[in-house]
């Protein structure tokens, strides 16, 4: 057992009560550890959940806990939660059965499940803020500002660890402060990060990952999980607000919705801008990258959406003819072939793999892409830069002295350049290269 296990299994021995008969780390990239804890000849399943290691998204781990204690005693349907460990920095919660998408489920267990999950949004919107804010949950001194305190808290620690130039936030960022949204006052919990919740038997068992909720604008929970849509499933989304306006009695603000739905596409890139621009040597960097390719390409899309542009299909160059062909080859052959007999350190390897294909694919068609990229900002700028590097500080100086006068230029501009950057994740067709399509407000 290492360390940090046997620090936990302490934790819960001398704090709980009973024996720790079994502890394993989860394989993923955030630290958790799933513990069954037998207490007066009972079992007891539970979850401990450790900090983020390579990102710092403005909501600390200990906020999230008390979020989640807070909606605990309001009776929301969220994990028991036992108490902090200092070391590691993580809290004690119940282990939730049930599955978190609908792979297993018919279309009227789905059905049932989501309308269910309309209403204990609804139930959480309709709490009061103050026990919130008393917890020291995030909370806007101005209602009208619900809507834009948790994105501040973001960019806030993005400014802070910035590494190097970003062009496309730099843009979205801009044109969210030229664009800003009038949420009418409208104030609420929210859990932000919507979507993520375990079911059985056609029921919410509870609602999950409560990091970054906070006192918001509730039609925020109604926007986020447009994007988990595309690997879940949740249903058609007009009906689901149309369900959640009868269970609320008010209608729902589909502008909000659609204007919250692209400032939360930007979450990924504002959290993992440092992480991507310098990882630690603990950092899943494929995941971060991928994540980041993906919900980048869904903000372009938002933004072409907002402005009533069709966004064509870009087309990758054909792979050039390298002399690290066959070691490229050789090395993601050797590493897909790799049995580690150990979740954990097998989920190291597929990382490792993952980069290793990334890295093939760079040297196939890195080069072409690049050039691309640096004629379409020269198209825009009138200013061909000399490299990569150039390229991003002359356009990040670009967007940000533009002021809106070429955002449609901008909006081809970065599809094109997003586009590229998510061919070089892997092999045409692979998962960590596909683009899965989002619902569109407009049909």
């Amino acid at each position: 057992m290492d360390e940090q296990s046997q620090r936990i299994t302490v934790w819960l021995e001398e704090q709980l009560g009973g024996r720790v008969t079994q502890i394993v780390r989860q394989p993923r990239w955030r630290p958790v550890w799933f513990a069954d804890l037998e207490r007066d000849g009972e079992a007891q399943a539970l979850c401990v959940r450790g900090e983020r290691s390579d990102a710092d998204i403005g909501f600390s781990l200990e906020h999230e806990m008390r979020f989640q204690r807070v909606l605990e005693e309001h009776g929301i349907p969220v994990a028991r939660v036992y108490g902090w460990i200092d070391e590691p920095r993580a809290y004690v919660m119940d282990r939730v059965e049930g599955r978190n998408d609908f792979a297993e489920s018919s279309i009227e267990e789905r059905r049932s499940v989501m309308d269910e999950y309309m209403q204990v949004l609804a139930r959480i919107h309709a709490l009061p803020p103050e026990p919130f804010e008393k917890a020291g949950i995030l909370r806007a001194k101005n209602p009208r500002d619900s809507s834009v305190v948790g994105m501040r808290r973001y960019e806030e620690f993005y400014r802070r660890s910035k590494r190097q130039p970003d062009p496309f936030l730099e843009f979205c960022l801009a044109w969210l402060s030229r664009n800003p949204l009038d949420n009418h006052g409208r104030e609420a919990p929210v859990v932000w990060d919507s979507g993520q919740f375990h079911h059985q038997g056609g029921q919410v068992t509870a609602i999950l990952d409560l990091e970054i909720g906070h006192v918001g604008d509730p039609m925020m929970d109604l926007a986020a999980f447009r994007m988990r849509d595309t690997v879940i499933g949740f249903g058609e989304f007009p009906q689901l607000y149309q369900r959640y306006a009868e269970i609320t009695g008010t209608p729902v603000d589909v502008a909000a919705i659609q204007h919250h739905h692209l400032a939360f596409t930007l979450t990924n890139q504002l959290a993992f801008h440092a992480a991507l621009a310098a990882p630690t040597p603990e950092s899943d960097f494929m995941t971060n990258m991928q994540w980041c390719s993906e919900t980048n390409l869904f903000a372009v899309e938002a933004l072409a959406e907002i402005l009533d542009m069709e966004l064509p299909e870009i087309e990758a160059p054909p792979p050039r003819d390298s002399a690290a062909a066959v070691a490229h080859a050789h090395l993601v052959a050797s590493l897909r072939g790799l049995d580690a007999g150990d979740p954990y350190v097998q989920h190291q390897i597929r990382i490792a793999f993952r980069l290793a294909r990334h890295l093939q694919r760079a040297d196939e068609v890195g080069d072409a892409l690049a050039a691309a990229d640096l004629d379409d900002i020269a198209e825009v700028t009138g200013r061909r830069p000399g490299s990569w590097r150039e390229g991003d500080a002359a356009l990040e100086d670009f967007v940000l002295e533009d002021a809106g006068r070429h955002d449609e230029a901008l909006v081809g501009l970065f599809h094109r350049r997003l586009s590229h950057y998510k061919m070089l994740l892997g092999p045409p067709g692979s998962a960590m290269a596909r683009h899965l399509p989002i619902q569109r407000f407009r049909s």
